[in-house]
This record gives structure tokens, C-alpha cells and sequence, in this order.
């Protein structure tokens, strides 16, 4: 009897456990097939956009050809349109912008990790990433009506006047005084100086504290410990942080719009307007239509390109990189 009552419990058991079984098999396959679902979407989004771009602006190609890439042409009358100022003009003013946000990133990260009081430090880091926050318009419209006057006013016009206009420093300082490539790239870089120095922060952070007293211990100043513990240790890292920066520097639409002149013709100096390729679109594709609008789309898909060079060129420094 007992015997029995214990080959049916045996048996129950076994089936339990059966189920179970059956229940985490069907649970992983649902897991993994939502999973290959949600990269499978991704892949075939990113395969729309860059379809329905190249449709939209293959008229631009067919007739401008590779042209198109190289001519400083915008001629809506006459229907003949290039795309050569605003590729420089993206180009030029995110290297800009990062040429000024990168150093003073470094600096806010080794401030906030190095100098900076605890009780201090908390409150700062949050003010810089309510930074990121901000809309860009809302930068677009500082820019335009306090930072560009300010500059106009106070440091492009005098020196302006403060050389003959033929010289190589007058026409260096001559330009449009309200909106050039100058205050478009020190705004695009006001803009993704938080995102770097929030990722440069928590990098530095991440440095292991006995890394840090072992080189203070061998007398070590801070410079030198930040240039040779630090940096080394978390350069990986930030060149992702740059790469992001650098990105978000490439597809501004708004503030640049504000701010850059929206001039198609190439900046003869830092203080001369240009455009770019998200501020041309922005100005002008409300009202495009036949190969105008094609243009248009066309400079979005090489924006789209510029874009995706940049992120291959990230991965492979992340590559050569020896850690």
C-alpha cells in the first residue's frame, strides 16, 4: 500500500515537473522570438528610411549626378540645385562645436570628481544634465537674440574696425554679425558640452578608487594622475561619449536654423553665414516641390550617410584600441 501511494507520488511529481519544463521551454521561445522581433523591427525601419530617402531623392541624383555633391549651385529659379555648402557647412560646424565642447567637458568631469565638494558635487550634476533637457529651440533662440548680439557687438565689430578691411584680419573678422558659423558652432557646442561631461563623469567614476591612491601614493599630482590613470583607463569610453556629442552635433535642425545665417555660399571666415544640410531642409521644405523637394531629400540621405561614416569610424578606433 505504501509502496503504491509512493509510485503515485513519484509519478505526479514527475509530471510537475514535465509541465514546468514545457512552461520555461514555451516561455524562452516567446522571450527569444520577441527579442528577434524587436531587432528584426529595428533592422527593417532603418532599411525604410534609407529606402524611401534614396526614392525620394533619386531624381536629384539621376539628373545632378555626382555633381550634385561638389556644386555650390541653389538656384530655385532655374531649378539647379547643389549640395556643397551645406555638406561643409555640417561638417565644419560640428568639428567646431566639438573642437570647444571636448576640452571643457574634461574639464567639468575631473572638476566634479576631483575638486569638487561631495556636498556640491550632486547639485552641479544635476543642473548639467537638466542642460541636456532643454529643448533646442529654446538654445536656437538664446543664441539669436542674446549670444550672437553679445559677440556682434563686443567682439566681431570692433575688431572689425580695428583693421584695414583688406588685410588678412579684416576680412578674418568681417561677416555677418547676427549669424554666422562661429556662434552656431559655440552654441551647438553649449548644447552637447552636458551629454559628454555626463558620460566623461560617470566614466571617472567608474575608475576603481585603489587605481586612484596607488598613483596619489606614488606622489602623483592630480594633472598627472588624470592624464595617466584616468584617461588612459577610460578612453574607450570616451570616444563613445564624443561620438555622441559629435552626433547630436551633426542633426541639429533648430538652433543652427536660428543661429548659422542660412546663407548658400561657402564661409570666406569663422564670422561669414553658411547653412547646413538640417537648416536648409528646415527653411526650405515647407514650400519645395519637384526637384526642389527632391534635393532636399537627397542632402537628408547624405546627412543620413555623414551620420552613419561618423559611427563606423567610432567603431573602428574602438577596435584598434589595446585595453
Amino acid at each position: 500500500m505504501g509502496s503504491a501511494m509512493g509510485s503515485q507520488t513519484m509519478g505526479l511529481g514527475s509530471v510537475d515537473a514535465t509541465a514546468r519544463i514545457n512552461r520555461g521551454s514555451w516561455g524562452e521561445s516567446l522571450f527569444r522570438s520577441a527579442c528577434f522581433g524587436a531587432a528584426t523591427f529595428l533592422l527593417v525601419a532603418l532599411g525604410g528610411i534609407m529606402l524611401a530617402l534614396f526614392v525620394g531623392g533619386w531624381p536629384a541624383f539621376h539628373k545632378f549626378g555626382f555633381g550634385f555633391f561638389f556644386s555650390t549651385a541653389w538656384d530655385v529659379n532655374n531649378d539647379v540645385y547643389g549640395a556643397a555648402v551645406p555638406i561643409f557647412g555640417t561638417i565644419a560646424s560640428a568639428l567646431i562645436s566639438l573642437m570647444i565642447a571636448l576640452p571643457l567637458a574634461i574639464g567639468v568631469a575631473v572638476f566634479l570628481t576631483e575638486f569638487c565638494p561631495r556636498v556640491l558635487a550632486q547639485p552641479i550634476s544635476t543642473v548639467i544634465d537638466l542642460l541636456a533637457g532643454i529643448p533646442s529651440i529654446v538654445y536656437g533662440m538664446w543664441g539669436f537674440f542674446v549670444f550672437a548680439p553679445l559677440i556682434a557687438n563686443h567682439i566681431q565689430l570692433p575688431l572689425e574696425s580695428a583693421f584695414d578691411p583688406d588685410s588678412f584680419w579684416g576680412k578674418f573678422f568681417a561677416g555677418v554679425p547676427n549669424g554666422n558659423l562661429l556662434i552656431a558652432s559655440v552654441v551647438l557646442a553649449i548644447m552637447i558640452l552636458p551629454y559628454m561631461s555626463s558620460v566623461f563623469r560617470e566614466l571617472m567614476l567608474s575608475v576603481p578608487a585603489s587605481v586612484r591612491e596607488a598613483a596619489y601614493g606614488l606622489g602623483c599630482t592630480t594633472f598627472e594622475v588624470v592624464r595617466s590613470v584616468m584617461l588612459p583607463y577610460i578612453r574607450r569610453g570616451m570616444i563613445g561619449g564624443t561620438m555622441l556629442g559629435l552626433g547630436r552635433a551633426l542633426g541639429e535642425t533648430m538652433a543652427v536654423t536660428f543661429v548659422i545665417g542660412n546663407a548658400h555660399n561657402f564661409p570666406s571666415s569663422l564670422f561669414d553665414a553658411t547653412s547646413t544640410i538640417a537648416s536648409t531642409i528646415a527653411n526650405e521644405f515647407a514650400e519645395a516641390s519637384g526637384m526642389r523637394a527632391a534635393a532636399l531629400i537627397a542632402m537628408g540621405l547624405v546627412l543620413f550617410l555623414i551620420t552613419f561614416v561618423v559611427l563606423a569610424i567610432a567603431r573602428l578606433l574602438l577596435r584598434s584600441q589595446k585595453f
